[in-house]
């Protein structure tokens, strides 16, 4: 039987706030490709969701 703490932890890319000066600077780019990538799709997200609430606002909106 297999617990979630035997199971091997996935390496974190980026921690918000860590050190950074033992970094290289192609690992340091490596970290901001990897954060725009993320803010990229959080973005399309955000915006698939505001058009969701757009429509369902229109179609609830009182006829007058």
């Amino acid at each position: 039987m297999i617990f979630d703490d035997e199971r091997p932890k996935k390496p974190v890319a980026h921690d918000i706030g860590s050190d950074l000066s033992a970094l290289s600077a192609e690992e340091l780019q490596a970290r901001i490709d990897l954060l725009r990538g993320e803010i990229e799709r959080l973005d399309a997200e955000r915006v698939r969701k505001e058009a969701g609430k757009r429509a369902a606002d229109s179609f609830f909106k009182p006829k007058v």
